[in-house]
């Protein structure tokens, strides 16, 4: 297996990483991609959440990266959650995803986690299939409602679209 470096992402390389990132989100926007990571990457959140990237020995650019936080779950405790993940790699993408995965189970023991919860999003079959080989297992199922309110175009100030409603009585 090729030789990894993996490390936190400083909030000065957010840039760096956007083509990377549009590989797991296609349609992500700039704008978007840098407020979402220096949300991540912000200094008073050190250790709560961030984005891990991993770059092949020798290489500039990194090859893979997921986001990650803590979060306090009801019945396992303190969880390290990740999602978007993304290994890229012309030659050896399961090499680059193994490296991540492994810093993923050393990152939650670093922070003092219970339970790494990963989550892969929609069609990522590899990802799935490189996490279960590393001891991930589903657990329980998790459901998005895409759509809560229809924005009209031009934006709408105020007005919500959708099938008329009556108004509700109480009484």
């Amino acid at each position: 297996m090729a030789d990894f470096i993996i490390e936190v992402l400083s909030r000065d390389q957010i840039r760096s990483v956007y083509p990377l990132v549009r590989e797991a989100v296609p349609t992500l926007d700039l704008s978007t991609w840098l407020r979402f990571a220096r949300q991540l990457t912000g200094p008073r959140r050190i250790g709560q959440c961030g984005i891990v990237v991993a770059r092949r020995e020798g290489r500039l650019f990194p090859c893979g990266l997921f986001c990650y936080r803590v979060e306090d779950d009801l019945k396992l405790g303190k969880v390290l959650v990740a999602d978007h993940f993304v290994a890229v790699d012309l030659l050896e993408p399961a090499a680059v995803l193994a490296a991540l995965v492994e810093e993923l189970d050393n990152l939650g023991k670093r922070l003092g986690c219970q339970a790494v919860r990963s989550l892969v999003h929609g069609g990522a079959h590899e990802l799935e299939g490189g996490l279960y080989a590393a001891g991930h297992r589903p657990d329980g199922a998790a459901l998005l409602l895409k759509k809560l309110l229809e924005v009209p175009p031009g934006g709408g100030g105020g007005t919500r679209s959708g099938p008329e409603r009556a108004p509700a009585i109480i009484g």
